[in-house]
């Protein structure tokens, strides 16, 4: 009986705290957005959903880039529609997710998502069914499928700028959060109360700095202040959900920046611990690795190249390895081996935080391994070296060492040469690696006696 006259007290205090909002409509004399730049499946989406009697328009980061002038990656729906109402529309539909329930129409290749109108999570435990919403002790929430109308959904949504909703028959804009207004100022603000959106999901922090990276706008200081002191929450998040937050930050041709951003917000650390920790001994040395990394994987993508997560892992997580090889080899174990055992080590503890696929983590400690064999080119070994299929890879980060400041003994220069110069030359830089630094042979190995037995007792491996 008091549990329901607590809930009775509580629950109008609930809702004078939602807000409703009447949107901003822009006509098409207002904006710059035409219909014919937008995917035709997904007007057809659009279109379909209406003439059954939903709300339905298009929504987020397509709106959002195509009123900056940059073409959109995707094209994402919200409608009045459950999941179950759209999947009855559409027969090349499939419903998915459960943390987040969406329905993903496909049009061969191309994927539209279609998404409901959301409401904002119940904010008592009493009111949530764990069918439809959960959060855990630290409020971040498990489970978000409880629909409401389109300003509800407008205000719970992460950006203003991403809270546009288009409709492509009438070409109007419903902006609820004033979004276009942060669109001409070049502001990232979230909506809501900063603190408690970052609790309910903490990847928030890293989506904000990706958008102020991609589109080059500035956090709004409200948004930006609580972001140090959250940063930690990062740690209740999947590794797996890591990983693919990783590839968004820094495989969008804007990593160097990224970058920075998430040092300046104490973001850094929670992704890469181990190479946090590397940046605050040497910060001029990994700094200098890493953003050159970065910057390499940004023109490549720039100009339209292929790129690899395993390379960009692979520098992320260098500065972590040297000292770690070094105290096995003090330990005792030979150079090769100690390198192999620490990347185990470091690769193993990267995991935990995000979870790099073995397609990608295997690659990756080849590169590695390629950094101890490079310097061994005595004999036959440089040319297996250069018909290795991980020697490109293993070459290109050696000059990326190099570029940090690395010391190799010009180790870059002289491979780089080798691939340039003709099978004679490369006899001669082999002969020339023979001799010590007096010009004299390096001693030859003695050839053991294979007819002469082992001492009684031990083994003649």
């Amino acid at each position: 009986m008091l549990k329901k006259l607590f809930q009775s007290i509580r629950s109008p205090l609930r809702r004078a705290r939602a807000v409703r909002t009447t949107p901003e409509v822009l006509g098409s004399s207002q904006h710059p957005l035409r219909h014919e730049q937008i995917s035709r499946n997904a007007v057809g989406v659009v279109d379909r959903l209406q003439r059954a009697g939903y709300q339905a328009y298009l929504v987020g980061g397509c709106v959002r880039d195509l009123l900056l002038g940059v073409e959109p990656k995707d094209f994402d729906v919200a409608t009045s529609a459950t999941p179950e109402q759209v999947r009855a529309e559409f027969r090349n539909a499939r419903v998915i997710g459960r943390r987040f329930k969406l329905v993903h129409v496909h049009f061969g290749r191309e994927i539209i998502e279609v998404a409901t109108f959301r409401t904002n999570h119940p904010q008592g435990e009493d009111d949530e069914d764990s069918h439809l919403a959960a959060r855990n002790e630290s409020g971040r929430i498990l489970r978000d499928n409880v629909y409401g109308s389109q300003e509800d959904d407008a205000q719970r949504r992460d950006f203003t700028i991403n809270a546009l909703y288009y409709d492509p028959a009438s070409e109007r804009i419903l902006d609820y959060a004033h979004g276009m207004h942060d669109i001409r100022n070049r502001l990232v603000r979230l909506i809501g109360d900063p603190t408690q959106r970052y609790q309910e999901d903490p990847v928030r922090m890293l989506r904000a700095v990706r958008f102020a990276a991609k589109l080059d706008f500035d956090i709004e200081k409200h948004s930006a202040a609580p972001i140090r002191q959250l940063a930690h929450l990062l740690n209740d998040i999947p590794a797996s959900r890591l990983f693919d937050e990783v590839l968004k930050l820094f495989l969008a041709g804007q990593g160097e920046r990224t970058f920075d951003l998430l040092c300046e917000y104490g973001l850094f650390a929670p992704l890469f611990p181990a190479s946090a920790a590397a940046l605050k001994r040497e910060p001029e040395y990994v700094g200098s690795l890493i953003r050159q990394a970065l910057a390499n994987t940004d023109e490549r993508i720039r100009l339209g190249k292929p790129v690899t997560p395993a390379f960009l892992f692979a520098a992320l997580l260098w500065p972590a390895l040297p000292a770690r090889a070094a105290a096995l080899q003090a330990s005792g174990l030979p150079p090769i081996p100690a390198l192999q055992e620490a990347a185990h080590e470091v690769i193993g503890e990267q995991c935990r935080r995000t979870a790099i696929p073995k397609r990608f983590s295997l690659p990756l400690r080849e590169i590695w391994d390629m950094q101890e064999r490079l310097p061994r080119r005595q004999g036959r070994r440089a040319d297996l070296l250069l018909e290795n299929p991980r020697f490109r890879a293993g070459y290109d980060f050696l000059l990326l060492r190099e570029s940090a400041g690395e010391e190799t003994g010009d180790l870059g220069d002289w491979w780089t040469r080798y691939q340039e110069v003709s099978d004679g030359e490369r006899r001669n830089m082999i002969r020339e690696l023979s001799s010590g630094p007096d010009g004299a042979k390096a001693p030859r190995k003695r050839r053991r006696n294979p007819r002469k037995r082992a001492p009684s007792g031990q083994s003649q491996e």
